[in-house]
């Protein structure tokens, strides 16, 4: 399985503050350790160089990341994006558009996508996409 991780899960597996036992947090451990091919894009690692405060752990974050299979998002994206986003709205269903994307690059690179965020259950009933889940 290839995986794409959203930023919230790289969230729980960075901070030192929280126990590592969440199942995606997991998932990614095995995943990293070569059970499965990891992908982030630039959104994912500008939202979490964001959390970082200093320029040595942001140099640390970026080192680790370079090792990951990048997506760089083209045009086309950007438009499969709104409809995902207008699709799920015209349903009832609230998408933000980073979040969107994300779905497009899932659908388009054959990834499942990786991410504790709720809205993208939601989001399953009315746009095609793999998400993970631990059962």
């Amino acid at each position: 399985m290839s995986l794409l991780v959203d930023t919230c899960v790289w969230s729980l597996a960075l901070c030192r503050d929280v126990e590592q036992s969440a199942p995606e947090v997991v998932a990614l451990r095995h995943a990293l350790l070569g059970t499965d091919q990891v992908f982030t894009t630039g959104l994912v690692l500008q939202e979490l160089l964001q959390g970082f405060a200093g320029p040595k752990d942001q140099a640390q974050l970026i080192d680790r990341l370079s090792a990951l299979a990048f997506l760089q998002p083209v045009k086309e994206d950007h438009i499969e994006a709104a409809e995902v986003r207008n699709s799920c709205r015209r349903c009832g269903v609230q998408v933000g558009s980073i979040d969107a994307l994300l779905i497009q690059l899932c659908r388009k690179n054959d990834l499942t996508l990786l991410t504790t965020d709720q809205d993208f259950h939601a989001a399953t009933k009315h746009i095609e996409f793999r998400l993970w889940s631990a059962s």
